[in-house]
């Protein structure tokens, strides 16, 4: 006899590949969301460890200075634009939102499975540029060069045009889902800190979005027509890119890191069983971040020739958007004092980030300082520093609310031995990759060079080492979730103890999420009323 329809896991229903391609259930598109982003997180990181291969050594190894180029180029492109701008968002924003707020699904679910479709566009045309031999133009793009060179610049740049719209689509489904599925007695200051990040991070993904779109159109209207726009030798002003760029791709860098955070307050309060300290703070703290991350662009351009009082206001406004990152930093530690503290794979990782990340954002503040930034601009620092709040904090906290949800979304429990053990590795090996790029950046090192002086021998034989353990960590890592699916042992409901409404509904999550709507009695940091079973 068939089960109940209304008690199947969201995984049982409707099986077979074609459901799955058409299907509007937001938990099966966050998976295949899941499945891509991994897959292009991989291709990353191949491309990151060729890098560091030619540069465990001086001088030209096993590729010509050429091929390093397109190799760190297509290195960055995929991390940026198909790995971890949607990662969170995409992935566990699209799995949990709905369950965390009580509803059954987003507010618009074929527009969510668009996003998917468009997504997959923009990256079958990154991934068709990579096999067509890469570009050299360095991430962002930069003109002339990318106006004049040879290449599929045109064609990454429709990719990342593309992109943008799968970015734009989903922040509107989650703005529009907060504002009007939640369940009565959701109000906005007792719904989980997850939600507050997603929101801040959609206004970001809508508001900004389209100037990199309309920035990639212009570059490719350049290219195809010969019409200068930011070439000089037609006319045009390449500074006026830079401005377009990172316009941008600053708030861009909180959309990759607001995700983070918001992860980092559900492990944080979970895994020490105590209510979460300054929820109101940490939730203005997301809202602040994402305003004042359109204001702070020009300290990338602080060599550009820029005016001295631009420059200064650009300074100021970037110690300003350090402060709301601060109080975050200050509550999730708060929050640990004389908390039950329970050290599980999920704990690791947002303990690493709170590390990682707070180095990254120090380290940020030397770039934000006008004479200091004049000697570091486009040096190792600026690498080190990047990776530590881009690898440091989105990334691990990425991998840490994958392990966090796991159990959710696929009704099955990871080997915690192994997780623990790929997370000290995920640690010890970024560091070792990345904290030696800090000396060599600050004793002169330029970044993307294809070779190097003698006296930067051993950062880079060290950073080398340190990326092929981090690459051994996350095969532990993947290893370890994937045998999970095959012998792990099942779930629990609520594995965690966690009082956030995701854990609420059967383990893995039924179609409609919930059988009933479910009646909130406490909120979901109230630890210190609530006896989870």
């Amino acid at each position: 006899m068939n089960a109940n329809p209304s008690t199947v896991s969201y995984l049982e229903d409707k099986k077979g590949i074609w459901n799955w391609l058409t299907t509007v259930d937001h938990k099966k598109i966050g998976l295949m969301y899941l499945v891509l982003i991994l897959g292009s997180f991989l291709v990353g990181g191949i491309l990151a460890m060729l890098v560091r291969l030619e540069l465990i050594s001086p001088g030209e190894d096993f590729y010509s200075a050429d091929t390093y180029n397109r190799f760190f180029t297509m290195h960055g492109v995929v991390m940026i634009f198909l790995f971890i701008i949607p990662s969170i968002p995409a992935a566990l924003g699209n799995f949990v939102l709905p369950l965390m707020v009580g509803a059954k699904d987003v507010a618009f679910p074929r527009l969510n499975l668009a996003s998917w479709y468009v997504y997959v566009v923009g990256l079958l045309l990154a991934f068709w540029a990579l096999l067509y031999g890469g570009v050299d133009t360095g991430w962002t793009f930069y003109t002339p060069y990318s106006s004049e060179i040879q290449g599929p610049v045109a064609m990454i740049g429709l990719a990342v045009f593309i992109l943008g719209f799968s970015s734009i689509l989903t922040g509107l489904n989650f703005i529009v889902t907060i504002h009007k599925l939640r369940l009565p007695g959701i109000t906005w200051f007792n719904m989980p800190l997850f939600l507050w990040g997603m929101y801040a991070t959609a206004i970001i993904q809508i508001l900004a979005t389209p100037v990199i779109g309309i920035t990639m159109v212009l570059l490719l209207f350049e290219r195809l027509s010969g019409i200068g726009i930011f070439d000089p030798s037609m006319g045009g002003d390449p500074v006026l890119f830079q401005h377009f760029f990172w316009f941008y791709s600053h708030p861009a860098v909180y959309i990759m890191i607001l995700p983070a955070m918001a992860i980092v307050s559900e492990l944080i309060s979970t895994f020490s069983h105590k209510k979460i300290f300054g929820y109101k703070a940490i939730a203005y703290s997301s809202v602040a971040i994402a305003l004042i991350s359109f204001l702070v662009w020009g300290h990338h351009m602080f060599t550009s020739g820029q005016s001295r009082f631009a420059a200064m206001v650009f300074s100021f406004l970037t110690f300003g958007v350090a402060i709301p990152s601060a109080i975050k930093v200050f509550n999730w530690l708060a929050t640990l004092y004389k908390g039950s503290i329970s050290l599980e794979t999920p704990m690791l990782y947002g303990l690493s980030f709170l590390f990682l990340f707070t180095i990254g954002g120090l380290t940020g503040l030397f770039l934000g300082t006008l004479a200091v930034d004049v000697h570091l601009h486009d040096t190792y620092f600026v690498v080190a520093h990047f990776h530590y709040v881009m690898f440091g904090g989105t990334v691990v906290a990425f991998i840490g609310g994958l392990h966090y949800w796991w159990p959710k979304m696929v009704g099955k429990m990871f080997n915690e031995t192994w997780g623990k053990i790929g997370a000290v590795l995920v640690f010890l090996g970024f560091n070792f990759t990345f904290m030696p790029q800090f000396i060599a950046g600050f004793r002169g090192m330029p970044r993307r060079y294809y070779t190097y002086g003698e006296e930067f021998t051993v950062y880079n034989v060290l950073s080398s080492l340190g990326a092929f353990l981090l690459g051994i960590a996350f095969v532990i890592v993947g290893i370890n979730l994937v045998m999970s699916l095959i012998n792990g042992k099942k779930a629990s409901k609520n594995p965690w103890k966690s009082l956030s409404l995701e854990w609420e509904t059967q383990t893995p999550p039924i179609t409609e999420n919930f059988e009933v709507d479910p009646v909130i009695t406490h909120g979901p940091y109230d630890y210190d009323k609530v006896e989870v079973q």
